[in-house]
């Protein structure tokens, strides 16, 4: 996970090569270090990610603003809602 200054995103989260349900298991725990407001942006390579993303947002309040593939890598990014 890195975070740099001058990126739109408070943390970058590098799923790549996980299978599920590691990839929204490692979102979850990501957000913690995201402040509500701040966007997380999370690689991954699991095609079922896509489905679980979004279900994952739906089930925690968390906004899913953009999900994109960019060649064999699907990308999201996530606001973080605080409950």
């Amino acid at each position: 996970m890195t975070a740099s200054a001058g990126e739109p995103f408070s943390l970058v989260l590098d799923a790549r090569g996980l299978m599920c349900p590691m990839p929204v298991l490692k979102t979850k725990k990501a957000l913690r270090d995201v402040p509500p407001g701040g966007v997380l942006k999370v690689m991954a390579t699991d095609p079922g990610s896509v489905a679980d993303m979004k279900a994952f947002c739906d089930m925690t309040g968390n906004i899913l603003l953009a999900s994109l593939v960019e060649g064999d890598v699907f990308v999201y990014h996530i606001e973080h809602r605080q409950k």
